[in-house]
């Protein structure tokens, strides 16, 4: 498979299952209170697929456009209403039934949230150890004296297993101030060290990007033989003819000491023709490589397509596997979307005030680019990503912004304060302001997967 029908097909799965999974939050509390619903809609525009079921014939529909999708009920403002079923209508419903209809959406999907990553805790995830590189000079790291195989137990006090957990917990204590502690432990003792990491550069910069490499923080690497593992299929190592097994010795000219070598010299050669001499069951051969160009932080990047040989001790070393039980995972599922909600708050509140960048703000794009990239790293990183957007869909849908949930909701609470609805003019006029909103936001979005894909 290619790679866009790869990141294609990712992208419409997650998608598929978000906007049913909110759909059906709706449709199904709707049911439950006992209002007819009339068509139930993923995807927006005219219907490329449509039946109608159950005692209601509710009209379930695909759409020509797929980002979004809707629940329609009966409702007096929308339509005439038979006498006969004014009870069921929506608009005859008390104000906390509608809240409730319209509150299960996003609930739905913060559900899902916890339920997938009460799935990966209890399965157990492997991740890397949060073991630390060398950091080059002038650098927060080294400014704080991290050392080569230091391994971080704590940030700012919370303790973390994986680099996964360390990410995380760093860019939650970012957010909070200039200067975040970690503790560490060396390779070979047990001796935890407290250093004193200062943030403010990350947070200078609106926390955008990659601002844990901009910290001269990255994963320990130890020194491995260049001995090839997997190859992906259709890559540029496939097709120059590199096997599993192969011991990659130099690449044009340049003696390969350790697998690192080999990464470095790749990286640095994007769409560049290199001589690769390796050594295959005992003979020294020489291929012709090209890199492909891919995209990288501050500029492109090669990459051949082939990985590491496995070592076990090396793999002891870098790896971990945490898994919480079947009960312990119920805690940290729900922990885990609640910490993840509340940081999503607190960053658009930041994005709103200044202190973090609106570059940070993703669009279609590359939501689908790191949907295809979680894909092809195995199942647990696809569900992982399909729970964080899940719990990200969730929030952004409880913003009181106009023509979004959360917007019919503030709708709501000003008529339990009046103890009216608000007039038909002043939800026309939100309408409006929410959509103006949103276009603004989609053009943001869209403008940053853009110069996301074009460097510099």
């Amino acid at each position: 498979m290619s790679a866009w029908l790869l990141h294609a097909g990712a992208f419409a799965l997650m998608l598929g299952v978000l906007i049913v999974v909110h759909e059906l939050g709706h449709y199904s509390a709707a049911r439950l209170l006992g209002v007819k619903v009339l068509r139930f809609s993923v995807g927006f525009g005219r219907g490329i697929w449509s039946r109608r079921f159950g005692r209601d014939g509710t009209e379930w529909v695909i759409g020509v456009f797929p980002l979004g999708g809707y629940v329609k009920m009966l409702d007096e403002e929308e339509a005439c209403v038979l006498p006969e079923e004014l009870a069921r209508s929506f608009n005859r419903q008390s104000v906390w039934r509608r809240v409730a209809i319209v509150l299960a959406g996003p609930c739905a999907n913060l559900l899902l949230a916890v339920l997938l990553y009460w799935g990966l805790f209890f399965y157990g995830v492997e991740e890397f150890k949060p073991i630390l590189a060398r950091p080059a000079i002038q650098t927060a790291a080294f400014a704080a004296g991290v050392e080569n195989g230091d391994r971080v137990i704590k940030v700012g006090g919370v303790p973390v297993l994986s680099w996964q957990e360390f990410h995380w917990e760093l860019l939650r204590q970012a957010v909070k101030g200039d200067v975040v502690e970690l503790e560490t432990v060396g390779l070979a003792t047990v001796v935890s060290i407290r250093r004193l990491l200062d943030v403010s550069a990350a947070r200078g910069n609106g926390l955008e990007g990659d601002f844990i490499e901009r910290l001269g923080l990255a994963p320990y690497r130890p020194e491995v033989p260049a001995v090839v593992g997997a190859i992906g299929k259709g890559s540029p190592a496939e097709v120059a003819g590199l096997l599993p097994g192969d011991r990659i010795l130099a690449i044009g000219g340049l003696e390969i000491a350790a697998w690192s070598d080999a990464v470095n010299v790749v990286r640095n050669s994007p769409g560049k023709r290199l001589n690769v001499d390796i050594e295959r069951q005992g003979a020294r051969r020489q291929l012709v490589i090209e890199p492909a160009v891919v995209p990288g932080t501050g500029g492109s990047i090669g990459r051949i397509g082939a990985a590491v040989a496995e070592d076990s001790q090396v793999r002891d070393l870098l790896m971990v596997k945490i898994s919480y039980g079947a009960v312990g995972s119920v805690a940290k599922a729900i922990q885990e979307t609640w910490e993840k909600s509340i940081f999503s708050v607190v960053m658009i509140g930041k994005m709103l005030t200044g202190e973090v960048s609106w570059r940070n703000i993703s669009g279609p794009v590359t939501i689908a680019d790191y949907a295809g990239q979680s894909a092809k790293l195995g199942l647990t990183k696809y569900v992982a990503f399909l729970a964080l957007v899940s719990v990200s869909l969730g929030v952004l849908n409880l913003l009181p912004v106009p023509v979004l949930d959360g917007g019919h909701l503030l709708y709501y609470s000003v008529e339990i304060v009046r103890g009216k609805p608000l007039s038909e003019r002043s939800r026309e006029i939100g309408q409006r302001i929410g959509l103006a909103i949103l276009a603004m936001l989609m053009t943001l979005a869209f403008y940053n997967d853009i110069n996301r894909l074009i460097p510099g």
